[in-house]
Order: structure tokens, then sequence, then C-alpha cells
């Protein structure tokens, strides 16, 4: 599966999370306001970055500001 591929990827970038105000899903537990994360994979809507689980997950840009 592509997602496993982006576990061993090197970051393409790098963002910081302004919030976890979420809407529908509570990312809160997830993402640390004020920590910065590494992008291992970018869509329109979505950053994939590898979160506080150690896993990489889809969260929307919103969240996020580029560093």
């Amino acid at each position: 599966m592509l997602h496993e591929e982006w576990h061993d990827q090197a970051p393409i970038a790098k963002v910081k999370v302004i919030h976890t105000d979420a809407k529908k899903y509570k990312v809160s537990d997830m993402l640390t306001v004020g920590q910065v994360y590494d992008v291992v994979n970018e869509t329109e809507e979505y950053y994939h970055i590898r979160d506080n689980s150690g896993k990489v997950g889809g969260y929307y840009k919103e969240y996020f500001e580029q560093v």
C-alpha cells in the first residue's frame, strides 16, 4: 500500500500546527499545537505527516502553516 511506503520516505517539507479545532474529527490526540512535523506527501487538501502515534496520517491543511 502506498501509505506504507511513505513511512520510510524522506520528508518533503515541514509544517507547524497552529490549531486543533476540528469540526468533524478529533485531532488533538494526534497533533500538538506548536509542534513541527515532517510532511511525507501532499495533496490539494491534505498533508500526510508522521503524527504523535509515529504513523503517517492525513490531515487538512487548515491545521498547519509552512515552516
